[in-house]
């Protein structure tokens, strides 16, 4: 069963689409302050996201932009503005779909379906940054061809900076795209990990080209390391 959160002030609202979804294989969790909502996409793993723009505590578009710079969850904005140009701004910010208030849930579920098939047809779509290929679905790393040996927690770190490549990722940054891992001890040897990651990917692991540390900041996945 798919897992779908839902921040929305409308408690009726949110029940109404949580019991319509609910029989199609769809459990939605519902907060209603867009505080709750993002401090549970950091403890719990959810297939969607669905937020209203008009939120108590916080302006959705904003909640957008900070869940789309730490993660690839498919997000389906709602909102009673119609207006073109929201619409508009939210699929900039990184919305999947959008779709304005009053709505037939069965417009709902279609477009929620579809959100989560491209999202689950992406996740089987191999990574590709020149000779280097992340298979998210085998779970395997290659350079040109030849596979490279990772842990399970230096595969989903190189998956997490390679889901960003080109954009700065903090040490939090990252710990949050790794939710559900022993979060404490990996961020004791984060370090470790880069290295044994250049290591395996990386032409020249004492000068790395590919995985980038900004000092101070976090670490940088470059996405055209190897492109002439």
């Amino acid at each position: 069963m798919a897992r779908v959160l839902m921040i929305e002030d409308d408690r009726r609202l949110s029940e109404m689409v949580r019991e319509y979804l609910e029989p199609f294989g769809i459990r939605v969790v519902a907060r209603t302050h867009a505080a709750e909502g993002v401090k549970l996409l950091k403890q719990e793993s959810f297939d969607a996201l669905i937020l209203d723009v008009m939120l108590p505590d916080q302006d959705g578009f904003e909640v957008c932009r900070k869940v789309r710079s730490e993660s690839e969850l498919p997000i389906l904005m709602l909102t009673a503005r119609g207006e073109e140009t929201d619409r508009i701004v939210g699929l900039e910010l990184g919305a999947d779909d959008y779709l304005p208030k009053p709505f037939n849930p069965r417009e709902l579920l279609a477009r929620l379906r579809a959100v989560l098939r491209r999202q689950g047809s992406s996740k089987a779509n191999p990574l590709r940054f020149g000779r280097l290929e992340i298979d998210r679905q085998a779970r395997i790393v290659r350079v040109d061809g030849e596979e490279r040996s990772l842990t399970g927690y230096q595969f989903d770190l190189l998956c997490a900076l390679a889901a960003s490549a080109g954009r700065v990722m903090s040490r939090e940054a990252l710990l949050d795209r790794l939710r559900g891992k022993d979060l404490e001890a990996f961020d004791r040897s984060i370090d470790v990990h880069i290295s044994r990651i250049r290591a395996a990917i990386e032409d020249d692991p004492r000068h790395p080209r590919r995985v980038i540390t900004i000092r101070g900041t976090g670490y940088l996945f470059a996405r055209n390391q190897d492109e002439e």
